[in-house]
């Protein structure tokens, strides 16, 4: 159900990009009086779930749920129409406007995806806000980091001397900035450590997705009738503070202290009703000794959020911000596609169907939706023949050499774009799967 809702969502979100971005290609082509034979969500091969002609223009929706197209009158794209293009340009045609022309027309979907973004940006920080926690706490840290330095339990203050103000912004600025040097505090003091390669690096080279997480106190829920728990006079309510003298306090620390002694008679610190009672006891293969901890839900409240209101005009201006940002990190963090590690880190649709949320979710929906509608234009700007960008290449090399690329070189570059991008389609799907069986995405 979760897979389901969350595809839904994306669908949804891609539905409605996708036709925004048509439309900016269709207004400016019919404001340049150019025909538009075609105007699709999704893609028609064989054939089409709906269709209706208006006018000059065939409206549908395909059976394929891969983006969508307009197909513009004398123009080289990925319908490879060759045999229009073999006859003598009319006036309604793309190929008769001028360049400038044409590049506007080809710039239109890129312009409102940007556009798009901006506004709801600036919608979702006028309705809902913006919530921060304020980084005043200490982390969990993805093991994998322990070889480089980091422990659970360090409040990270700082990246490269920086004061790093959110505990959003410890994982964020990892990948979008060069972290060489954190400092951390650490059993009340602070300490700096200095990386051998940027931090964004070692968390694609160790497919580390969630690299500090909250802490949440390790209080015992409930104890497995019959275990070595319930044997040792473990109870419900009681909080590990330590195993064999080493402090955890929190879950994830004491489950790992733990795990580390499979096997092993352990002493057990407890926090019982205020009083601390030491436990012997003996885990088993594994390193457990059956209990359950309490949900992290039950001690949300221990982080407080502060809440950020903001009016018309502040929306406006915070949204624009905050979509420049988001387009200046994602080109930033595509540094680490030229390593072997980063490129196994890119992604099909279900990579991006896995950031929504798993029940419907309005303020993450419209959230994710501004951040695929600027994607959506940056990689659409790529000079990338097939792409809006590979024609922006040509348009900008005609008004620059006062001629136009020759036809053949327009079909084979759309030939070479297109069998990239099924390439790095199925480059994307098999990350994808691998991630899926391997539980990557948890």
């Amino acid at each position: 159900m979760i897979a389901l809702i969350k595809g839904l969502q994306l669908l949804l979100s891609l539905s409605i990009l996708v036709v925004l971005h048509e439309l900016g290609h269709y207004l400016a082509a019919r404001y340049f009086k150019t025909r538009v034979e075609k105007f699709y969500l999704f893609m028609d091969v064989g054939f089409s779930l709906f269709k209706k002609k208006i006018g000059e223009t065939e409206w549908g929706i395909g059976w394929l749920p891969l983006g969508g197209y307009v197909k513009i009158s004398g123009m080289i794209d990925e319908s490879m129409d060759t045999e229009q293009m073999a006859q003598p340009a009319q006036p309604w045609e793309f190929r008769s406007k001028p360049a400038w022309q044409r590049l506007i027309i080809m710039l239109g979907g890129i312009i409102v995806n940007l556009i798009v973004g901006f506004l709801i940006y600036s919608m979702v920080l006028l309705v809902w806000g913006e919530k921060v926690l304020p980084n005043e706490y200490s982390v969990n840290v993805d093991p994998r980091l322990e070889q480089y330095g980091l422990q659970s339990g360090d409040q990270i203050l700082e990246y490269n001397g920086n004061e790093i103000e959110t505990f959003q912004e410890i994982r964020r600025t990892a990948f979008f900035e060069k972290v060489m040097d954190v400092t951390v505090l650490r059993n009340g003091s602070k300490e700096i450590i200095t990386l051998d390669k940027e931090l964004g690096q070692i968390l694609i080279d160790e497919g580390i997705r969630s690299p500090f997480s909250l802490m949440f106190p390790a209080v015992l829920d409930s104890i497995v009738p019959g275990s070595r728990a319930e044997t040792a006079g473990l109870q419900q309510g009681d909080r590990i503070m330590a195993v064999d003298g080493n402090p955890t306090g929190f879950q994830t620390l004491t489950k790992r202290h733990l795990e580390e002694k499979p096997s092993s008679p352990v002493l057990l610190t407890i926090d019982r009703s205020g009083e601390n009672v030491v436990i012997p006891t003996m885990t088993d293969t594994s390193g457990h000794l059956g209990f359950f901890f309490e949900l992290p839900v039950n001690y949300l409240h221990l982080f407080e959020e502060q809440e950020i209101k903001y009016g018309a005009g502040e929306s406006v201006v915070s949204g624009f911000f905050l979509a420049w940002r988001t387009i200046k990190e994602y080109v930033i963090s595509l540094r680490f596609l030229a390593t072997k590690s980063g490129a196994s880190q890119v992604g099909s649709l279900i990579t991006f169907g896995s950031i929504f949320d798993g029940s419907w979710n309005w303020l993450v929906f419209w959230r994710n939706t501004a951040f695929l509608s600027l994607i959506l234009a940056f990689m659409n700007l790529l000079p990338i023949p097939a792409l809006d960008g590979g024609h922006v290449m040509f348009l900008i090399y005609e008004m620059i050499s006062g001629k136009p690329a020759p036809d053949k070189v327009l079909e084979y570059a759309q030939v070479i774009g297109i069998t990239f991008l099924l390439g790095l389609m199925v480059l994307a799907l098999g990350n994808d799967f691998w991630r899926l069986f391997t539980g990557g995405f948890g």
